[in-house]
């Protein structure tokens, strides 16, 4: 019984921290003159189209690290960020970004907040990196870092 108790209380505890530490997540701004942004949005998140986006990302973590870049994958009032499986209730209005008539919906925020592509079909890895890699603050980061 008293095992079982212990079980519930770490369950308890660890929905808080998990709620408390996407709560904290869901707000983009904070990733501004830090971290470029990608957001990717689908009605279903169990849609092909929304699948074959993230595989196509998964494969190039080292180059996303590398560009600074953080996902943050959206369906419907859900999201979850860089692959995480676990998706929380998101109270983030992207509404901003995404029209109701989308299923699906790529889009790239630079390092300073601006939006610096928007698309609704898949972004392959190579012009996602071709677009950071223009960006005069990426050429600078590759300048500093040799």
């Amino acid at each position: 019984m008293k095992q079982i108790l212990v079980s519930k209380n770490r369950i308890v505890f660890l929905s808080i921290v998990l709620v408390t530490i996407f709560s904290y997540g869901q707000n983009i701004k904070k990733h501004q003159w830090e971290n470029r942004v990608l957001l990717i949005f689908s009605e279903d998140k169990n849609s092909q189209e929304f699948k074959n986006q993230i595989e196509i990302l998964k494969k190039e973590k080292q180059g996303l690290k590398e560009r600074k870049l953080i996902i943050y994958q959206f369906s419907k009032n859900q999201f979850t960020t860089n692959f995480n499986s676990v998706w929380c209730s998101s109270n983030l209005s992207i509404k901003k970004y995404v029209n109701r008539n989308e299923d699906f919906k790529v889009i790239l925020i630079g390092l300073d907040g601006g939006e610096k592509l928007a698309q609704n079909t898949i972004l392959t890895t190579e012009k996602l990196f071709s677009i950071i890699d223009g960006m005069p603050m990426r050429k600078r980061e590759v300048r500093n870092n040799r």
